[in-house]
């Protein structure tokens, strides 16, 4: 396969002509225009509030992530977006929590701060008992417990000690100019590992299990595993703080009774969608290359999934209705898509690329993806993945921005997020600088993503840019430059 992509690639590279950076002029006309429209007339909070309070969250596979993919289908249509629609993959079925309580009785009353894991089975009934703490047993131990454990709310980890304190480094605001993925892990600990533990708290009927998170002061991050088989113990997730006092009341022999309610239900239609909208190219020599800008709009079920990813996948969509506001014609196609699956595995751009890039025709007529996810506020300039002759040109198409705060392109990439894939087969693939600061720590993934982390301002600019450098992108004369796979 890499062998075929490499030889690819040697061919294209007869076909593309790529101009040199110094002789691309900004368009600063349409500049000024996407400004204009984007500042004086921007609708970008009341779209961002609406997908985020009506549509959020928008779990992969769930009803709620259809209705915001059909809202979005639905906003690009009415503003002329050519043939906006939803190109459907198999994702396997849907999820949704129905009335999740959970509750401390005794020794005192106090409610609790606790997530389903997505996917989780449903428990049987309400559970009102004294709680099982085995994260100091072994395997053995555990097995030897059956009895104990029949119906019983399990606590299966040690009081948590670590904590997600950092955000990650971001090249070219640090002398760390690494590539940044995703945030290093942090560890929870039981004596006996979750994948021994797991079978035989199910053999033995536990009601349900419950988890440390590792972040502070009431905030839980919770996720899951939609191949989570019907018969697994119910789970969830609850604030370290309050797990930490359970626990310590435990090992000190006092008993503690919780009361714990978990429902949920499953959507057994295996499809989920991208979102996907044109302006067609009207160049009849280069109309049939594609400008394709995009952002993820799934999101975990804790919160809104206004950071990750409602403000990339909003800045997609202000920037779809600022350029049909302008009524554009580019000359090549620029294409908006909004993507489902990526927390499961970047699916829907995987999906993309399976429909629409399989052939090294099809590879050659993309001229660049933009991609804007990881991170939260302005957007900064972009993760070049080392392509310092894009750089060159994307540098040049920063300075009708200095006004906006755009800073910087760098020359370190970014993984883990939707531009990847598109990467990793040698096609220009760049994911927009956002600002780390309370992301990792706070809000990504988290009960703490909501769309107050945003400011106005912050939403309207991130639009713009996306909007500008889309149509810079669509008028060049020449290709965007493309690295050769090593």
């Amino acid at each position: 396969m890499r062998t075929r992509l490499l030889t690819s690639v040697l061919l294209l590279a007869s076909v593309l002509t790529v101009a040199p950076a110094s002789s691309q002029v900004p368009d600063l006309a349409m500049t000024e225009r996407i400004k204009q429209e984007g500042l004086q007339r921007s609708q970008a909070l009341d779209l961002y509030l609406t997908m985020t309070d009506v549509y959020g969250a928008r779990l992969t596979g769930s009803p709620e992530y259809t209705a915001a993919a059909n809202w979005v289908r639905d906003q690009f249509a009415d503003w002329g977006v050519s043939d906006a629609r939803l190109e459907a993959f198999d994702f396997g079925r849907g999820w949704t929590l129905d009335k999740l309580s959970v509750e401390m009785v005794s020794p005192r009353y106090m409610p609790l701060i606790a997530y389903a894991d997505a996917w989780s089975p449903s428990m049987d009934g309400v559970r009102e008992a004294r709680i099982v703490y085995v994260g100091d047993k072994t395997a053995a131990e555990i097995e030897a417990m059956a009895s104990d454990l029949r119906g019983a709310i399990v606590f299966t980890h040690q009081p948590q000690s670590e904590f997600r304190d950092n955000d990650r480094p971001q090249p070219g605001l640090s002398t760390d100019a690494v590539r940044t993925g995703n945030p290093p892990g942090i560890r929870t600990s039981s004596v006996t590992p979750a994948r021994e533990m797991a079978p035989l708290l199910q053999r033995a009927g536990a009601a349900v299990t419950i988890r440390p998170t590792s972040y502070r002061d009431g905030t839980v991050g919770a996720t899951g595993n939609r191949r989570t088989p019907d018969g697994a113990v119910p789970s969830m997730v609850l604030s370290a703080e309050q797990y930490n006092m359970i626990a310590r009341l435990a090992i000190r022999g006092e008993p503690v009774e919780l009361r714990v309610e978990l429902r949920a239900s499953y959507d057994d239609d295996p499809n989920t969608y991208n979102v996907l909208g044109d302006f067609p190219g009207t160049d009849p020599d280069v109309a049939d290359e594609v400008v394709l800008i995009g952002a993820h709009l799934d999101s975990w079920h804790t919160a809104a999934g206004a950071t990750d990813n409602g403000d990339g996948a909003l800045a997609v969509i202000e920037a779809a209705r600022i350029l049909a506001a302008l009524n554009v014609r580019p000359r090549r196609t620029i294409r908006f898509a909004l993507w489902s699956g990526e927390e499961q595995g970047l699916l829907g751009a995987r999906a993309y690329i399976a429909d629409h890039l399989e052939t090294d025709a099809d590879q050659a007529n993309l001229q660049v993806y933009l991609n804007d996810d990881p991170g939260s506020g302005r957007s900064l300039g972009f993760y070049m993945q080392e392509n310092m002759a894009a750089k060159a040109l994307f540098d040049a198409w920063l300075q009708p921005l200095d006004d906006l705060d755009v800073t910087m392109n760098v020359v370190a990439g970014i993984g883990s997020t939707d531009h990847v894939p598109f990467d990793q087969m040698g096609l220009p693939a760049f994911n927009a600088i956002k600002d780390f600061e309370a992301y990792d720590e706070r809000t990504r993934h988290t009960n703490a993503d909501w769309p107050e982390r945003m400011a106005e301002d912050e939403l309207m600019q991130q639009a713009i840019f996306l909007a500008h450098f889309a149509w810079q992108a669509s008028q060049m004369e020449g290709r965007i430059p493309r690295m050769p796979i090593s």
